[in-house]
């Protein structure tokens, strides 16, 4: 099963919505703000990917913390949990979108190349 988390609004998100319809992927779409996301989704994630892949700092949430918590998260020492704990109450602050491919094939924005090579 595939799923593509994201952002309904996202233009990143838009494309690899249109991509996978174009190439008549079937998917579901979890909209991380709407649906909101769990730690065990993004302590998965963190499993698989390095943090700074998984955090967008371009943001307007990002923008919108107080700077001692970026700091927090920004440092390599950061604990874990403060990051899934930041990033489970503001969903927003992960890169989009996000495309599982099983549990343990998991891409992160979005490229038609990489998304080709992937699925296909």
């Amino acid at each position: 099963m595939i799923t593509l988390y994201g952002i309904s609004n996202c233009d990143s998100v838009k494309k690899a919505k249109k991509w996978l319809g174009d190439n008549a992927i079937v998917y579901v779409f979890h909209d991380f703000r709407a649906d909101g996301l769990t730690a065990e989704r993004i302590q998965h994630w963190l499993e698989q990917l390095p943090r700074e892949k998984l955090l967008n700092k371009r943001s307007t949430t990002w923008k919108q913390l107080p700077d001692e918590l970026k700091n927090q998260l920004s440092a390599d020492n950061a604990a874990e949990s403060l990051f899934i704990n930041t990033m489970t109450e503001h969903p927003t602050l992960v890169k989009r979108p996000v495309l599982e491919i099983s549990n343990d094939n998991i891409q992160v924005g979005f490229s038609a190349t990489d998304y080709q090579q992937l699925i296909k």
